[in-house]
Order: structure tokens, then sequence, then C-alpha cells
């Protein structure tokens, strides 16, 4: 008769195939032999239960019961017959050694496509780094002539100063030299630039009554080497009035530019929402025209009656008067609307239509309160990398001297 083999012990290998789950006896080396074990599996031979016990990474490869698996190693058995083989849940990327060629090739392709790409934040700055340009190796191409530019639009709130400040603060980053005129009695792009403009401060009023030239009221922007600044203040709302009376009062401001403003490469005049005195100065001093246009079907009004102007300024004032430029702003791409006064604009203007366009964006209208320009409060927001784009075409026009508008 064989001899069987004891209850305690384990089958010898090959005698019956794969190891075969021990007996309950076996305790676990955490539980006490005088505690009950815990209710689990149900025991086939005693009617008791096995100790159940839902354990961690670590317990794994302790020598105990493999949980969830109701295997027992046996007390006395060797450490091969004791740890069976198990695999653990698979990885997404299958081991080294069973990699073929063409699986590694494959995901190789599969994961350098996503290292490759830079997360949103790594553009984002990477963006900010190539607009504020702090080691100066990034430079916009600078005209072969000053280019005097009016910023006008009969349309109050289209992002005229914001598109004066924001240009002018691009082209300065960039190696060009900039000056910027407030011409408007608000003062809102001396505020943009944070330059003083309180009551007392040489302005510009100053040039247009007194007959200062312009260097005796420009300023220095902080922070940024290349562009200076002529600011309004609250006298300039008397301006009007006062130029009335005044020999040759449509040319005064353009006196004050040729008596020294031959040291820059771009002159932007902000002008108000209007089209008094002041605005015609501006467009008589100036030889081309940047006119920003809101994506409303108002602002295309108040441009039917800013071109009739103009043509009457270059007839009996300012021959060489064009428009050159025109600046799609506060673009909603959500309504149909924006994209509709878009298509009338670029089939009315042509070519004189910049290709970038300025979203709605908030970073834009928040810059002002802290005395900046969008393109230095938040240069990785949509709004700085748009006026950055469009100082961009500007540059390029005036360096390349192609003819567009009538610039030479």
């Amino acid at each position: 008769m064989p001899h069987s083999a004891p209850p305690g012990s384990a089958t010898p290998p090959g005698a019956l195939g794969p190891v075969v789950p021990a007996p309950p006896q076996a305790v676990h080396p955490r539980s006490s032999a005088s505690t009950p074990p815990k209710s689990g599996r149900p025991d086939p031979t005693r009617g008791s239960t096995v100790g159940f016990h839902a354990s961690g990474p670590n317990d794994r490869g302790a020598g105990g019961t493999l949980y969830g698996r109701g295997v027992s190693p046996a007390v006395d058995a060797s450490p091969a017959e004791a740890r069976p083989e198990r695999r653990n849940t698979p990885s997404p990327r299958p081991h080294p050694s069973a990699v073929t060629a063409d699986s590694e090739g494959a995901m190789t392709d599969a994961y350098v496509s996503r290292e490759t790409e830079d997360p949103p934040l790594a553009q984002e700055a990477k963006r900010a780094v190539e607009i504020l340009n702090p080691s100066g190796e990034i430079t916009m191409p600078r005209p072969p002539r000053r280019r005097t530019m009016c910023v006008a639009n009969q349309k109050g709130g289209v992002g005229k100063t914001t598109t004066a400040v924001n240009i002018a603060v691009a082209l300065a980053l960039h190696g060009n030299r900039v000056l910027v005129i407030d011409l408007d009695p608000q003062g809102n792009a001396s505020t943009g630039l944070n330059v003083p403009h309180h009551s007392g401060v040489p302005d510009v009023y100053d040039c247009l009554i007194d007959g200062a030239p312009l260097d005796a009221v420009t300023q220095q922007v902080e922070g940024i080497p290349n562009l200076w600044a002529v600011p309004a203040t609250i006298d300039l709302a008397g301006a009007e009035i006062e130029l009335v009376s005044v020999v040759a009062r449509e040319s005064r401001l353009k006196r004050a530019i040729e008596a020294g403003g031959d040291a820059y490469d771009y002159i932007f005049i902000d002008c108000p929402p209007s089209l008094g005195l002041l605005t015609v100065n501006a467009l008589v001093a100036a030889e081309e025209v940047l006119i920003p246009i809101q994506c409303e079907y108002y602002a295309l009004e108040g441009v039917q009656a800013l071109t009739n102007n103009i043509e009457l300024v270059r007839s009996h004032l300012n021959p060489k008067l064009d428009i050159t430029t025109v600046l799609l702003t506060m673009y909603d791409r959500r309504t149909r609307l924006a994209d509709l006064v878009e298509q009338d604009v670029r089939n009315h203007f042509g070519e004189k239509c910049l290709n970038a366009v300025i979203p709605r964006n908030v970073r834009v209208s928040e810059a002002p309160s802290y005395s900046q320009s969008v393109m230095t409060y938040d240069p990785g927001s949509r709004g700085a990398v748009s006026y950055f784009e469009a100082a961009q075409e500007i540059a390029l026009r005036g360096a390349q001297g192609a003819q567009v508008g009538g610039v030479a």
C-alpha cells in the first residue's frame, strides 16, 4: 500500500503536476495561533474559514498566503515551491526582451510625437520671451526713412489708443526708435505708457498753442529704452477752441514734428474720437493713416465718415496722406457678425488690411489699470501675440518698400 504524504508536507515536484494549495493549517506570520481566523474562503476540510486579508504590494513578496489566489506555501517547502511564479498586472510597455524590432520602432514613433511637443505653458513662455526680447537678439526691420502714422477713427471705443500703445511698444522692444504723441485730451495713451500727465507737465498743448518744439515736451518711457512719449494733459481739452483764432491752425503739430522729430523711426499720433481740429492737425502732420476697426456694424459707419475727411485733407492740406494700414480689433470668433464685418473690410480695403486680427482678450483691458501695455503686462496672452504679429507686418511692409497703399 503506497505511503501517503503527511498532512503538513508539500507535494513532491512533478508527482501531481503543478503546485497544489496547501492545507489551511498554515498560519499567516502576522496572525497569532490563538487568534481565530477571520471570515473569508470556506475550508472544505474543517468547515471553518481561512483568514482573508487585503494585502498591499509589500505583502505579495512575504512568505505568507498569496491572498486573492488561495495559495499558501508549506512551512518546510523549498523556496522554489513556496513561491510559485506569478505575474503582476501587465505594464503598458512590454519588457525590452520581448520587444521585436518592428514593435520597438512602432512604439518609438508613438512616443516621440508626444515628447517633442512643448506643453502649453512652455509654448506660452516661449512666446513671452520672444515678445519681451530681453536679450535684444530678435529685431524688426527698420524703415529706410521715418514713418509718421496717425491712428484715427471717428467712432470711439474701437481700440485706437490700445493699438497705438501696443504696436509702439512691440516695435520699440525689437530695435526701432518710436515716439508716441498723445493727442487725446483724455490722456489714455499717457496712462498706458506710465508717463506723468497731470496738470503742469509740459505736453502737446505747448506745441499747438505756444509753438514749443517737440523735444521740449518729450519724455522717456520707463523700462523701454527705445520708446518716448509726448503726454496730453487736461489743458488739451481747451486747445480745440483756442486753435480757431490761431494762424495756420491745421499745421501746428506738423511744424513741431519737423522741428525735432528726425531721431525716430516711427511716430504714432493717437487721435481723439472726433473729426475736429486736433484730428485735422494729426492728419496734416502724418503721411499714413492707421485705422483700427472694431468688428461691429457701427464701426463701419465711422470709417465711412473718416475716409471722406481724409480725402478732403489730402486735396487741400496734405497731398501725401493716404490710408496704408487697417487693423481689425475686438474680433469675437463665436459670432457670425464678426466674420461678416471682416469680409466687408477686407473686400473694401484689400491689401491695406493686416492679416493679423486682434481678438477680444481680457488681458488687453487689464493692462492699462497697471499703467502697462499688454506686451509687458502679459506677453504670453493672445492679445499680446496678436499685436506683436501686427507690428511685425507693419515693420516688414515699411522695410521692404513695397507699394502698399501708396507707401514707397
